[in-house]
């Protein structure tokens, strides 16, 4: 069963906001994408080390729903598919950039573990 669209009634911008990175993936493949530009499936798969192939998979489709992240698929065999971030995600990925930065700093201040990616 498709879930319905997210378009609102929102009671204010932070509202909307969180609507389209609501999910603990949604920022780590904002991130993910960011940082390396064009990923394949695989590739942020392994990036986000915890994450299902069920729960990448989902996410992706709502964020390319949203506008926020491009997929290409090459006609090819077996086929490639590339994920890439959009001028809106990037601009999506900018505005959480505080955010970032505040979690880095409360990591330090509670001397929280970082844990660290699978590097292809």
């Amino acid at each position: 069963m498709a879930k319905a669209p997210r378009r609102g009634p929102y009671l204010c911008g932070i509202d909307a906001a969180l609507d389209v990175v609501s999910g603990k993936w949604k920022g780590l493949i904002l991130w993910e994408l960011d940082t390396h530009g064009v990923r394949r499936f695989a590739e942020l798969r392994r990036g986000l080390a915890g994450v299902s192939e069920k729960m990448l998979t989902q996410h992706l489709r709502e964020m390319e729903e949203d506008g926020l992240v491009h997929r290409k698929v090459y006609a090819e065999v077996p086929p490639r598919v590339e994920y890439s971030l959009t001028e809106h995600g990037r601009t999506l990925n900018e505005a959480i950039g505080p955010l970032y930065a505040w979690g880095r700093e409360r990591i330090r201040r509670e001397g929280f573990e970082v844990a660290t990616a699978e590097v292809p």
